[in-house]
């Protein structure tokens, strides 16, 4: 066993404290927050995104018994992913901010972006 992989080990299944301070502080300033788990891939490992009402959201690495550990932590409703797929409202805000994006830069190049 490498370095690396004993790195791994110990870090999957821990939930750094910082990271559960960062959620509960996000979760707190929303409301209607839902967890989705996305599985580990070959880039990182298990990570949990965080969805408000409005579809705002964030994403953390979690690894896999901190997903686990998300629902009881925060007491919020954790679904997987790759069973519900991500909610609607999350795409819909990523749409709205990109156009939001778009006019601000229209408007910055004094172009009428009506």
């Amino acid at each position: 066993m490498g370095f690396l992989d004993r790195v791994r080990r110990t870090a999957r299944g821990r939930v750094d404290g910082s990271t559960i301070a960062y959620l509960r502080e996000w979760m707190s300033a929303r409301r209607g927050v839902e967890a989705f788990v996305e599985p580990r891939t070959t880039v990182t490992d298990v990570t949990v995104v965080l969805v408000a009402h409005d579809g705002e959201w964030t994403r953390r690495v979690v690894g896999e018994r901190g997903a686990q550990r998300l629902s009881r932590d925060l007491g919020i409703p954790v679904y997987d992913v790759r069973l519900v797929g991500y909610p609607q409202r999350m795409r819909d805000h990523d749409a709205r901010r990109r156009i939001e994006r778009r006019r601000a830069r229209l408007a910055e190049d004094g172009v009428d972006g009506g």
